[in-house]
């Protein structure tokens, strides 16, 4: 175990904190610090996520371990926030995107998983536009969790996400296509 191994097990563990405080006093109308609070734990969630890449390779302190669980994490966490929210704001504007965000997860890790079996993992590495998604979904979901629906804040915040959900697309398509070779279903014939 290193640092950003315990930075990114930090992660997983303020998943749980966040939906709790995000609840309070459950079931009830919210407390009136339990967004903002929830929205800086979240906050602190994703620079984590900044942090113990910077440091694994900063540090030659990459390890397979950090390397599976570090995506990991942050599928958890965003699958969690995004949850959450559509449970809270119930409106398609911001199911939609989710649901295009939680299911591009789901076909990502699939594939990457197929092609690291096939040797070719880094064929499908993260890109750019993977790097920028990430950033404008955590910006979106920062501002959607410290604002209850309806909030002008949490429009802006269903905008943020809905640029999230087109360049999650841009960047499936992408890695689609950089996979295609060995998708193809006409790959093997003759």
């Amino acid at each position: 175990m290193n640092i950003p191994n315990w930075l990114t097990l930090f992660r997983i563990i303020l998943i749980p904190v966040v939906v709790l405080i995000y609840y309070l006093p459950f079931w009830w109308q919210p407390v009136w610090w339990a967004l903002p609070l929830s929205a800086a734990l979240f906050t602190v969630a994703a620079l984590t996520d900044l942090l113990d890449g910077y440091l694994a390779r900063k540090l030659g302190q990459t390890t397979p371990f950090g390397a599976f669980l570090d995506p990991v994490a942050d599928k958890l966490i965003v699958a969690a926030a995004l949850v959450m929210l559509v449970e809270v704001h119930a409106n398609p504007w911001l199911t939609i995107p989710a649901i295009i965000i939680i299911g591009r997860e789901i076909v990502i890790s699939a594939l990457r998983e197929w092609m690291a079996e096939l040797g070719k993992r880094a064929s499908v590495a993260v890109s750019m536009i993977g790097k920028f998604k990430t950033t404008m979904q955590m910006i979106a979901i920062v501002v959607l969790l410290s604002q209850p629906p309806g909030e002008w804040l949490s429009y802006i915040g269903l905008v943020l996400l809905q640029i999230a959900a087109v360049l999650t697309l841009w960047s499936m398509i992408v890695y689609l296509r950089a996979a295609w070779p060995q998708l193809s279903p006409f790959k093997d014939a003759k």
